[in-house]
């Protein structure tokens, strides 16, 4: 049985949109506290993939109504990150194909591209790249494509 996929989840764009024409960080007051029921009821692991840290903990899950989440965390390693991100590739997309392991995986983020959906196809294979709109966030048409993805593994 292939075990539950995880869900990397990035919080600036995806869940807090940056709207149109507003420029620096999104702040709390754009969060959304209809994406708690939407994201807990995906067949997933839930798993912080951003900047915020453990402060995603403190801060996102309370208002969404989430328990606390794993957060994903990545070595530091500036050598290879200056070295990928000159290939063109995301600074998170190696580290989170190695905490997925053989773990099926969605990810969530505004700064996804195509470097990142081919490295990511010939180091994993079992995973979903969405990038999201940072204007809009997470969308009804991307929980559509999340959950019938997610349930292609949550149900082997």
């Amino acid at each position: 049985m292939t075990p539950v996929p995880i869900l990397f989840l990035d919080v600036d764009g995806p869940l807090l949109p940056f709207g149109d024409g507003v420029t620096g960080t999104p702040g709390l007051p754009r969060l959304d506290p209809a994406h708690g029921p939407r994201l807990a009821a995906l067949p997933c692991e839930l798993v912080w993939a951003t900047t915020w840290m453990d402060e995603a903990n403190d801060e996102i899950a309370p208002r969404l109504g989430l328990p606390r989440l794993a957060v994903a965390t990545w070595p530091d390693d500036p050598a290879t990150e200056d070295a990928d991100v000159r290939r063109g590739l995301h600074w998170k997309t190696r580290g989170l194909v190695a905490l997925a392991a053989d773990r099926p995986f969605a990810w969530v983020d505004d700064e996804i591209g195509e470097t990142d959906r081919a490295w990511v196809a010939r180091h994993h294979g079992r995973a979903l790249l969405l990038r999201v709109d940072p204007r809009q966030g997470l969308t009804d048409t991307d929980y559509l494509a999340l959950d019938a993805w997610l349930r292609t593994y949550a149900t082997r």
